[in-house]
């Protein structure tokens, strides 16, 4: 007669699944705070896009940005903060800024954001 091995035990514990939930949970909330910075950075972007194509002078250029900025709610950047050039006869608008998100006590997370209106570059 064989004798039957005891089946091992799968699966996970009670502490490591709490563990497990522990770190999801603060993913989940970098991740909630992180959301609206990059949904910022896409809408920037296309306004860089548009302010490149509408404008063929650098007041022109910066005066369309602020003025689709006021209207899709950009408050990280202006105008003013945008890099103006010429590339042939293509208007090249380019932008750079730092995003402080805070975490807990003195803990930031910082995130560079960076683009331009060339299709190449992002």
């Amino acid at each position: 007669m064989m004798q039957q091995r005891p089946s091992s035990q799968r699966g996970i514990s009670f502490f490591g699944l709490l563990i497990l939930g522990v770190v999801l949970a603060l993913l989940a909330i970098v991740g909630a705070r992180a959301l609206p910075t990059a949904t910022e950075y896409m809408a920037i972007q296309k306004a860089v896009k548009k302010a490149a194509a509408e404008g063929g002078t650098v007041p022109a250029v910066r005066a369309a940005f602020d003025r689709t900025a006021s209207v899709d709610y950009i408050t990280s950047i202006t105008g003013k903060d945008l890099e103006v050039t010429k590339d042939g006869d293509k208007v090249v608008v380019n932008f750079a800024y730092d995003k402080e998100i805070p975490l807990a006590g003195p803990t930031y997370l910082l995130i560079k954001y960076r683009g331009s209106s060339a299709s190449g570059y992002n």
